[in-house]
């Protein structure tokens, strides 16, 4: 008996597979460096390559399953793995995930793809918000606005995870930063583990709507388990501020691809 609707594999090319490949290599790095799960680059790259938002963003998910459990256990390895602050992110992002599986599949292709450059503008304009509105919390309900902050950072995560093949961290790394005082590599470490717990709640409901790629996303997930180690090594060794630089350049370049591919669907739909 099967449980899961699996799409009819398509023959690839031996560029396709180089470019899945390196792809995934470098979305690794990028996870373990920013704490981003590698599905703002996983999702634009499957997108050029023909794929259909909906699938890709599901694929996305499958592929960071792997990714993120990689450079998760080398995090732990190092010491840098809180189980307690994972936890208290991932119960609510677990949830929500599932809504924003719901959403993904019922909206149009190009609603999808500018959401997803929303998405990345906005975060750029939150890291750079975020010594301020620091600056701004109220100590005297510092208790109550944790435990809010938590549900509030672990549950955008979620929903974001679901309905865009993220895993969250694109939001949940600034949203520690600013909800909950946290520097900006404890933020990546623990946005990467509670990206676990999104991308499995986010890539088995996918799969079971027969929205998975699985070969593709093994292949990325593949790649992005070596890039995962990689980056999670040299996190520590550099400065916040290089860190900071390279998360919002990232969020940049691929807002304005996004947009465009955003764009081209619209224009699809209306000839």
């Amino acid at each position: 008996m099967l449980f899961f609707n699996v799409p009819k594999l398509n023959i690839m090319s031996t560029t396709d597979i180089l470019i899945l490949a390196i792809g995934g290599l470098v979305s690794g790095i990028m996870a373990g460096l920013l704490g981003i799960g590698g599905g703002v680059m996983l999702v634009p790259l499957l997108v050029a390559l023909d794929n259909e938002p909906i699938k890709a963003t599901a694929t996305s998910s499958l592929a960071i399953v792997i990714t993120s459990i990689s450079g998760s256990i080398q995090n732990w390895r190092m010491g840098y793995f809180k189980w307690k602050k994972v936890l208290c992110l991932g119960v609510p992002a677990l949830i929500t995930a599932q809504l924003g599986v719901f959403l993904a599949i019922n909206i149009s292709s190009y609603l999808l793809l500018a959401l997803f450059g929303v998405l990345l503008v906005t975060n750029i304009y939150l890291v750079q918000l975020r010594k301020k509105l620091l600056a701004a919390r109220n100590a005297d309900n510092k208790s109550l606005n944790l435990s809010i902050s938590r549900i509030a950072t672990g549950g955008a995560g979620g929903l974001l995870a679901g309905l865009f093949g993220v895993g969250g961290g694109v939001i949940m790394v600034p949203l520690q930063m600013l909800l909950l005082g946290e520097q900006i590599k404890l933020a990546i470490q623990t946005s990467l583990g509670v990206i676990i717990i999104t991308a499995v709640s986010a890539s088995v409901t996918q799969a079971y709507a027969g929205n998975v790629l699985f070969i593709p996303g093994i292949i990325l997930g593949c790649g992005g388990l070596l890039g995962a180690q990689i980056s999670t090594r040299v996190l520590p060794k550099l400065p916040d501020n290089v860190v900071s630089i390279v998360f919002r350049s990232f969020l940049g370049i691929l807002s304005i691809y996004i947009f465009y591919r955003a764009w081209l669907s619209y224009q699809g739909l209306a000839s």
